[in-house]
């Protein structure tokens, strides 16, 4: 009998470790591009603690943001919802209180929640945390670790942990390297000038300052002997602030570093599967055993977590709204190719980093008046833009040459365009007839009397929509 007993208890304990709901952390950076990073292949970043981590769990060369704009992707993610979808689809947009935010969920499944660093959600955001702080520091990453320690010890818990780095203006200090201009590696569709290898220096360190507190985050799990009960997340908000990144829907813009450890549970391995920024609520709710929310329009990605080379989506969609300047630009991408389809042709395509305003755009921007760019390097002053660009990225992984002009692809196009047409219904996906103008002219200059139009999907009522759109094959 004393044998059974002791039989049936083990059998108990090891039912209970297998149910022990595990503890998340997600640490979102602002403004990183996906290959700034050491194992995303920079050859000058210096990132040990984020390139150990890819060695110790898995590293995503498929995941996607569903747009490239600060407070949108923030806001899509926390819902799991396309932007559109959210009625927060453009920059300084509040969410709205009727969407979901699915920490509440994990919260009802019994988890302790926090948020602390860049918010930029909108205080409906905030009844999915137990607890809210701006955070603390130049990188508001300060406060992180005591979270860790001070949290309640009889819950699991979700951290939202939200770094400033690597927004604007620069910040240098003693928590990451200092870089050399002349070390730099500047992308083809940038000047490269002394000015613009300054400013990218200044960004690596900010870049490196993630892996300073990513570094912090592992090291305190591991005190607390809880790294093996823990999922940890890193990846960014939109790409690097600099023109033609950040909002665009090129690779540089739109496409985001995608870490995720626990060790014992999660294998050592890189993945090329496709996921979308919608699809981590999804997946995170999975593993924590909590409801997912009906409004929710990403997938789980758990499988892929178990077998690298599974398939859970074979397209991610994503949109480009305004963000201090006119746009409305959608992407799709199926296998190697990607498809970006204009409704205003007519504009630049800008941001705030790609005017003359911070020094990278003001040196292009000068650059281009003396007429020594290459064409490479004219994408933001191309007026009017093509309706259409098309993408092999497995021979043009920088997106310099487009294909939509080619006949040779006509059957690639037509299948992508069906794509977005089909996303776009199933969405409630909309070019507004009043839409948002630009909040100012390319040299800085601000109008008078400015305000937000109609944003996309309004006339449909996209938000009361929750189709996903395709999906699968």
């Amino acid at each position: 009998m004393k044998w059974v007993f002791i039989f049936l208890s083990l059998v108990a304990l090891a039912f209970f470790a297998q149910a022990k709901q595990p503890n998340f952390i997600l640490f979102i950076t602002d403004d990183i591009s996906w290959d700034d990073l050491g194992c995303y292949g920079s050859k000058v970043a210096k990132t040990p603690h984020l390139d150990r981590m890819a060695k110790e769990g898995m590293l995503f060369h498929g995941a996607y943001l569903s747009i490239s704009s600060c407070s949108p992707s923030r806001c899509s993610l926390i819902t799991g919802r396309y932007p559109h979808n959210t009625g927060a689809s453009e920059l300084h947009t509040s969410m709205p209180a009727d969407q979901p935010v699915f920490p509440e969920a994990l919260q009802a499944a019994g988890y302790y929640t926090a948020i602390s660093g860049k918010h930029h959600m909108g205080k409906a955001v905030n009844r999915g945390f137990d607890k809210v702080s701006g955070g603390k520091g130049p990188s508001k990453s300060a406060d992180w670790v005591p979270m860790l320690r001070e949290r309640p010890k009889d819950k699991p818990f979700f951290f939202w942990f939200a770094s400033s780095d690597v927004h604007r203006g620069w910040a240098l200090n003693d928590k990451a390297p200092l870089y050399k201009p002349e070390d730099i590696e500047v992308p083809p569709y940038l000047y490269d000038g002394p000015v613009t290898r300054k400013d990218l220096a200044e960004y690596m360190h900010e870049v490196s300052r993630t892996d300073y507190y990513m570094g912090q985050l592992r090291a305190e799990l591991k005190r607390q002997g809880i790294e093996k009960d823990t999922y940890i997340i890193y990846m960014t908000d939109n790409g690097r602030p600099f023109p033609r990144s950040k909002t665009r829907l090129y690779d540089s813009g739109i496409r985001t570093p995608f870490l995720i450890a626990r060790p014992g549970t999660i294998a050592p391995a890189e993945t090329q599967s496709l996921i979308s920024s919608i699809d981590i609520s999804a997946t995170i709710l999975e593993l924590a055993g909590a409801k997912k929310d009906k409004r929710v329009q990403g997938v789980s990605f758990a499988p892929i977590l178990e077998n690298p080379k599974a398939t859970v989506r074979d397209y991610v969609f994503a949109e480009h709204n305004w963000h201090v300047y006119q746009a409305h630009e959608r992407m799709v991408r199926w296998k190697n190719w990607v498809l970006i389809r204009n409704a205003y042709p007519h504009l630049q395509n800008l941001c705030m980093e790609g005017d003359p305003s911070h020094p990278a755009g003001a040196e292009l921007w000068k650059m281009h008046a003396a007429g020594k760019l290459n064409k490479n390097q004219l994408d933001i002053f191309l007026k009017p833009r093509p309706a259409l660009e098309l993408y092999d990225l497995s021979k043009d992984p920088h997106q310099l040459r487009n294909l939509a002009a080619d006949k040779k692809f006509a059957a690639e196009i037509s299948q992508l365009i069906q794509l977005l047409d089909r996303w776009a219904e199933d969405t409630g996906d909309t070019i507004p007839k009043n839409p948002t103008p630009n909040r100012q002219t390319s040299d800085g200059k601000r109008f008078k009397g400015w305000k937000h139009g109609t944003q996309p999907g309004t006339e449909r009522g996209a938000t009361k929509i929750n189709h996903p759109g395709p999906v699968r094959d």
